[in-house]
């Protein structure tokens, strides 16, 4: 669980980064000048392949969600009684918590 949210974070991050430097590429259309725009098309370049990176790592995220959600369904499939008594369990333990608070 820690290492898809860790991979939810660096998405989100990633997500938020691209944006900024769009928005910095809009914000320094006007600007002219050789290392300006060299600047620009390093920067293009870069949120290109970001977005590339950023869409695998999406996609790779959502492949491992499907198959953790398969193999969750073949166990309650497998052993449903198993199943009830694990979301008895985990029902009882937040019942006792919200209590407590």
């Amino acid at each position: 669980m820690n290492g898809e949210t860790s991979r939810e974070k660096l998405i989100n991050d990633l997500k938020t980064l691209v944006g900024d430097a769009e928005e910095l590429l809009r914000a320094t259309t006007s600007q002219a000048g050789e290392k300006v725009a060299a600047a620009r098309q390093k920067i293009e370049q870069s949120l290109i392949e970001g977005k590339k990176a950023l869409a695998d790592a999406e996609q790779a995220l959502v492949e491992t969600s499907k198959e953790y959600a398969d193999i969750a369904d073949d166990y309650i499939r497998e052993n449903p009684w198993n199943a009830v008594a694990i979301a008895a369990a985990v029902g009882l333990l937040v019942g006792l918590t919200i209590r407590r608070s």
